[in-house]
């Protein structure tokens, strides 16, 4: 039933993930008396997230949304970050929608949207793990025996760190896109919040993350054309 549940999440959560979402704008009960620290949290949890992603991917790229939105692998990879979890980019993209829900200090959210992300990314995972069972049998079963399906075990993470090279170039060309994303819908939900009418720019609780966002933008807009321009490449 999970793996059923999970072939249709993988294939369609571009489209489900997002109505979600939603959730986050929708107010109601918060988990924080103090916004401030929300934000904080929230930025901080992000951030740890983010850096587990560019981590994974500057060391060892693993091919993500599968071939025609189905789960699909060539290889096996056990290297860089995946010899310390095998699932580190969920891990990361879990951190980011749970930052979320902190900047929304939105209990509504951390009731029910977070729980059904979760619950996604179990199944999502299980139709990912019995393909991969399939495809590679005993070597899946022993690397499963090795590595931790979620947890993050760092032991020897210098010696992966140095037997490899990092590729900043395919950080920023893969994850640009991403990190925008949630920048945009952080500081949205900061300024829903705190506007009141009148000039944003005039607003002091307001006017620094539009700030923040047009620099989010101008950054993504340039990274987007040295991508295009193949200045800017993920080889």
């Amino acid at each position: 039933m999970m793996i059923t549940i999970g072939n249709f999440f993988f294939r369609y959560r571009n489209g489900i993930f997002p109505v979600v979402g939603v959730l986050l704008f929708l107010g109601g009960p918060t988990i924080f008396a103090s916004d401030y620290l929300a934000v904080a949290l929230g930025f901080a949890v992000a951030l740890t997230g983010m850096m587990l992603r560019c981590v994974t991917i500057g060391l060892k790229y693993i091919k993500r949304g599968g071939v025609n939105r189905q789960v699909y692998a060539d290889t096996l990879v056990r290297g860089g970050m995946f010899a310390h979890c095998r699932n580190p980019l969920y891990v990361g993209n879990m951190l980011g929608i749970f930052a979320l829900g902190l900047v929304a200090n939105s209990l509504w959210f951390m009731c029910v949207g977070l729980p059904f992300f979760i619950f996604s990314y179990l199944a999502i995972v299980a139709a990912e793990e019995n393909y991969l069972r399939k495809k590679f049998g005993e070597e899946f079963d022993i690397y499963c025996q090795q590595v931790s399906r979620f947890g993050l075990n760092l032991a020897g993470f210098g010696k992966t760190w140095q037997s490899m090279e990092f590729n900043w170039q395919r950080v920023v060309v893969k994850e640009y896109g991403s990190i925008f994303l949630w920048v945009l819908t952080a500081c949205v939900l900061i300024c829903k919040r705190h506007w009141r009418g009148g000039n944003p720019f005039s607003n002091p609780a307001v006017s620094p993350w539009l700030w923040v966002l047009a620099v989010s933008a101008v950054a993504y807009v340039l990274v987007r054309y040295l991508k295009k321009s193949r200045i800017l490449h993920a080889d």
